[in-house]
């Protein structure tokens, strides 16, 4: 099964474009309207990475990976904006986003993205059967 992406975004077009575009690659994905929505779904747990729009009602996506971050939940996040500003891209780099991207998004670049991110998150087997140190491969 693949790793479930979570998708925040308050602009429905954006959330079903974003969702029929990972899926077709072979992603499961959920999307929520608010921040507030995916904190409070049963999905939060299981999430392997975040997308979320910097400006949203509410909490912004940047607000997110802090409020996340803050309860020990340790998801790579991707933020997607319409504006973007680069010392805005330079504070979500500094707290940890994974990437900071402008839409409109290029579907490749952000597959490489999101891959990269759960790559870049799972777990490193240290030792190898023999006690030698070793990455899971």
């Amino acid at each position: 099964m693949e790793p479930l992406i979570a998708i925040v975004d308050d602009d429905k077009a954006v959330r079903d474009a974003l969702h029929r575009m990972l899926r077709s690659h072979g992603f499961t994905a959920a999307v929520f309207a608010s921040a507030a929505q995916f904190v409070n779904s049963d999905d939060l747990s299981g999430t392997a990475c975040l997308i979320a729009d910097v400006r949203m009602p509410g909490m912004t996506g940047l607000a997110l990976h802090r409020h996340l971050r803050s309860r020990g939940v340790r998801v790579p996040t991707i933020l997607i904006t319409a504006r973007p500003t680069s010392g805005e891209k330079r504070r979500a780099l500094s707290i940890g986003v994974a990437s900071y991207l402008a839409k409109p998004l290029s579907e490749q670049i952000l597959l490489d993205t999101v891959r990269e991110a759960i790559d870049n998150s799972r777990p490193v087997d240290n030792l190898s059967p023999t006690g030698q140190g070793s990455p899971r491969g």
